[in-house]
């Protein structure tokens, strides 16, 4: 099938693409997803719950509760197999924590937590044995840390690239998709607030370098939400004012220079959006927020809507969302196959 045919197709089913949902028995608002591949699927939420699915989401298990994390909210959830996995919690200083499970979640160990009484960690992602973890400004200054041993053990970055802007920003704990790391090793967090939207981007051979986005700001509560990849040089950046979850404007750009400027959408997604995603199969973008979903089909320069329901965060075909909610994209729906 030709390219041009297939964008036909879909710009002619995208009304009737769906989510599946599917039985999670918990009422946890879910932010944390990950799909690990091989019908392994891990997510997290308040209440200390993560769940586990080894048969790609027929059925999803509670797992164990982590010591001492009943009252913890785990926002960020990263798995390497059906028994290995860590997930973050946010919080005010030590209820940002990463603890770890080796059995398929039987059992947790507690494997870092914040050293800094006023910090807060927002977002944490893996590349193989090597991990990152960054947090709010403490002392003017993102926090960034980085690990070499599965996150067993963490090492601080002080670089002054990370300076914060001086009126106020931060990152966003939405979907756990703030901070990119390319295969590269280059590493992207998109930030928010009033000094907000931008993105603070790292290589070994230039250091830290920041680049405005143009998505809504001057707010504490507006800016960058979540940024993802499909190729080296094409990225979407999502967001907006979470307190204004309607309003459209200033809720999507991209880039086509490996983040290095970045463009405002021509159309906007349907609102706030905290999280964004490519899909390999279907050659598209979607996005998610708390009043529905989007897809792009020309790299974000425009974007159309397929659902309304409430959405946080994004590891396609998976989604979640408040209330126990998750569901599957159904592929066949988007793309009008039988």
């Amino acid at each position: 099938m030709s390219a041009k045919l297939l964008l036909t197709l879909l710009s002619i089913s995208i009304a009737n693409a769906q989510w599946n949902a599917t039985l999670t028995n918990t009422t946890a608002a879910f932010r944390g997803i990950h799909n690990v591949g091989k019908g392994v699927v891990w997510a997290s939420g308040t209440n200390g719950i993560v769940l586990l699915s080894k048969d790609e989401g027929r059925v999803w298990r509670q797992c164990a509760v982590p010591p001492g994390a009943a009252k913890l909210d785990f926002r960020g959830v990263f798995g390497w197999s059906e028994n290995h996995a860590v997930v973050l919690s946010i919080g005010l200083g030590a209820a940002s924590r990463l603890y770890e499970t080796t059995d398929g979640c039987m059992s947790w160990r507690l494997l870092f937590e914040n050293p800094d009484p006023d910090g807060f960690w927002d977002t944490v992602t893996f590349r193989e044995n090597t991990g990152f973890l960054v947090g709010d400004p403490v002392a003017g200054r993102f926090t960034l840390y980085r690990s070499d041993d599965f996150g067993r053990h963490w090492r601080r970055d002080n670089s002054r690239g990370l300076t914060a802007a001086p009126e106020g920003e931060g990152v966003f704990a939405a979907s756990n998709s703030s901070l990119v790391v390319r295969p590269s090793a280059e590493i992207l967090i998109g930030t928010g607030g009033i000094g907000g939207a931008r993105v603070f981007r790292f290589r070994k051979s230039f250091g830290w370098r920041i680049a405005k986005v143009p998505l809504a700001r001057d707010s504490e509560s507006a800016g960058i939400f979540s940024i993802a990849f499909r190729d080296s040089d094409h990225a979407i950046a999502v967001g907006g004012d979470y307190k204004q979850p309607t309003q459209t404007a200033g809720t999507a750009a991209w880039t086509s220079d490996g983040g290095a400027t970045w463009h405002a959408a021509r159309s906007f997604p349907s609102g706030y959006r905290s999280s964004v995603a490519w899909d390999p199969r279907l050659h598209m973008w979607i996005t998610v927020g708390p009043n529905g979903s989007d897809l792009s089909l020309d790299d974000g320069h425009t974007w159309k809507r397929f659902d309304s329901g409430n959405w946080n965060a994004l590891s396609l075909p998976w989604v979640v969302g408040p209330k126990g909610q998750i569901a599957s994209l159904d592929s066949a729906s988007v793309t009008g196959a039988k």
